[in-house]
């Protein structure tokens, strides 16, 4: 029922206002934009159903109006990693961006989430049409390039309380919502995806939350995570304090 609330609204807002305040979209012409939509499938995909798979030809490129996304990668061994999340207004599954004709990762719904799609054949008439939307997208591919390469980093050099900490810093400053208790991560985050975000096991993802909680520097419940001490968790992610 929420997703078909979430469709119907979107849809009757589906118009240049939907996309003009949004980063990739900035600067470009209304009209621009509403000839853009025009090309545009809108779908809602429930939580847990999987947008498009890891190896799958990457026949379209998207835009999430609502949710959140959890991109994750399959290692050769099987294994999952949690690449990172998606949020309201953000691109995903931009293969032809970085020169690939399949998707590197899965994209699974973390939440219920309303998409936009387009056609992955134009998308380089898209950005060679509307020289902002190349910039913006191109800055936010390398944004994400850098944000890797600290993960990389982090996992060769940090200790895994640190590697947790950062984690749960960065959801809360995407997708934070001010609560009485501190910063809420906006969606159900369970203990399995932290430690797959963090190259680390569930047992030591266990053991820091129920650490941290009798410290007072999170709350954690069933999906949920609240950062309520966020300095001091600051603290433990710059390796200025121990576990």
């Amino acid at each position: 029922m929420r997703l078909r609330k979430l469709e119907v609204f979107f849809l009757k807002i589906l118009d240049a206002t939907l996309l003009s305040n949004l980063p990739p979209f900035e600067g470009i012409e209304n009209q621009d934009l509403e000839d853009l939509l025009s090309l545009a499938t809108s779908a809602r995909h429930a939580k847990g159903q999987h947008i498009f798979d890891q190896g799958d030809d990457a026949n379209a490129f998207f835009l999430l109006l609502d949710g959140h996304v959890r991109v994750v990668k399959i290692t050769p061994h099987g294994e999952q990693i949690i690449a990172r999340y998606i949020s309201s207004g953000e691109l995903f599954g931009i293969a032809q961006a970085i020169g690939r004709d399949t998707y590197p990762a899965n994209a699974v719904a973390a939440v219920d989430c309303v998409v936009l799609s387009w056609p992955g054949t134009i998308w380089q008439q898209t950005v060679q049409r509307y020289p902002t939307f190349a910039t913006n997208t191109y800055a936010m591919i390398g944004s994400r390039l850098q944000d890797a390469q600290d993960r990389i980093v982090e996992m060769a050099t940090e200790r895994v309380e640190q590697r947790v900490a950062s984690a749960l810093l960065k959801l809360a400053n995407q997708t934070g919502r001010k609560t009485a208790e501190g910063i809420l991560i906006d969606f159900p985050i369970s203990r399995q995806d932290i430690s797959e975000m963090t190259g680390t096991t569930l047992h030591t993802v266990s053991r820091l939350l129920s650490s941290w909680e009798q410290q007072g520097l999170v709350k954690s419940g069933r999906q949920k995570v609240t950062v309520t001490e966020g300095h001091r968790l600051l603290m433990v992610a710059s390796g200025q304090n121990r576990d």
